[in-house]
């Protein structure tokens, strides 16, 4: 603003200019003296000289005292007879050389990355995890380990077993990925970082099978929400009893619940669609069928319709785990899509080949038997 009236100036005049821009004169004139050069402070004589200074320098960088704090390198030293300054002194000389942190030497974490997988069909990103189901007794598990898709929310597999092992986990991923007919270099199998999901075996098995394997944030639970959600489904329907009697209980309530979940549930995420039906195609059919029966509703009493014409629950495009900023802002998150209008994943859905080739999940009964 100052600057602005000393430009007018020279034509209105400084008063006027002033009341024009509502700046005081007395701003102008300040602003027009001349900035004094501050003088050179002089060294207190009772400063480090600067060979002091790279002394004490060395002296905290040392091989012996890296990892102390100044304070314990100054009790060190005096307790030894050697007085080199005061702990302020030491902490100025580190600020000068910006070295002011934790020095002892402690575990660095790595930086993980935020996971960030998209599916836009079946059989391109799995999720799996496993859960406890409480035994008769105290302190009892039983051990569900359940691979979901996550576009789908089909469970292709899962294992009961009363304990976690790698070697179940290698079982349960090989006869899902051999079921579901997984060619290399299609999947990702994401999972949280359980000792069975970090087993190295594990991790040689996907490598031989072509699948990539991708794995959660440590303590981030939400970076694995279809499982967890999924298991949330499991322990809130009304059958799920307080605990199991036993093992065969448990194996025999889940070979009751994963049909109807995939095959019966109308899931929320998929337009209230079955879970077998988006995974094996017949999601468009079902959507135009749908769309038919609200067509003859509307057209046989418009007025109970105050918003016009309905139309089904849209069908998912794209399902992400940790969608990037970018996809969130266009809403490709969990887009919406009429599958008989002109989009190409409406013509994959309607001509899948094998609509419903094979109900119910995998399930490894034998190795809920295995001991390890």
């Amino acid at each position: 603003m100052i600057a602005t009236t000393e430009q007018l100036a020279p034509t209105l005049g400084l008063t006027t200019a002033c009341d024009v821009l509502s700046v005081p004169r007395s701003s102008v004139y300040r602003a027009r003296r001349p900035k004094p050069t501050p003088a050179a402070q002089p060294e207190p004589v009772r400063a480090l000289s600067a060979a002091e200074r790279e002394q004490v320098h060395q002296t905290l960088n040392s091989e012996r005292f890296v990892d102390r704090a100044p304070r314990e390198v100054y009790a060190t030293l005096l307790d030894e007879g050697t007085y080199l300054c005061s702990p302020s002194t030491m902490y100025r000389v580190l600020a000068e050389h910006a070295e002011v942190r934790e020095r002892r030497d402690q575990l660095r974490h790595p930086a993980y990355a935020k996971p960030e997988l998209l599916a836009t069909g079946p059989n391109q990103v799995w999720s799996w995890d496993i859960t406890k189901l409480l035994g008769p007794a105290k302190w009892t598990y039983y051990y569900l380990y359940v691979m979901l898709d996550i576009f789908s929310r089909y469970v292709p597999g899962w294992l009961l077993a009363d304990r976690e092992s790698s070697a179940l986990a290698e079982l349960l991923i090989t006869e899902a990925c051999a079921k579901q007919h997984i060619s290399p270099d299609h999947l990702t199998i994401h999972a949280d970082r359980g000792s069975p999901m970090i087993a190295k075996s594990v991790a040689l098995l996907m490598a031989d099978l072509g699948v990539t394997d991708s794995h959660s944030r440590p303590h981030v639970s939400n970076d694995n929400p279809f499982s967890e959600a999924q298991f949330k489904t499991l322990k809130y329907r009304p059958d799920y009893p307080d605990r199991f009697g036993s093992q065969a209980d448990a194996r025999t309530w889940a070979q009751t619940f994963f049909p109807w979940y995939n095959d019966e549930h109308h899931h929320s995420g998929i337009g209230y669609m079955t879970p077998a039906a988006v995974h094996y195609g017949a999601a468009a059919r079902l959507f135009v069928e749908r769309q038919q029966v609200l067509r003859l509703a509307y057209a046989a009493h418009p007025e109970r319709f105050v918003k016009g014409q309905p139309t089904p629950p849209p069908l998912p495009v794209a399902v992400w785990i940790n969608p990037p900023k970018s996809a969130t802002e266009s809403a490709v998150v969990v887009a919406a899509v009429d599958p008989v209008g002109n989009s190409e994943r409406s013509a994959e859905l309607s001509t899948s080949p094998q609509p419903f080739p094979q109900k119910g999940a995998l399930n490894i009964d034998q190795l809920a038997t295995i001991r390890l």
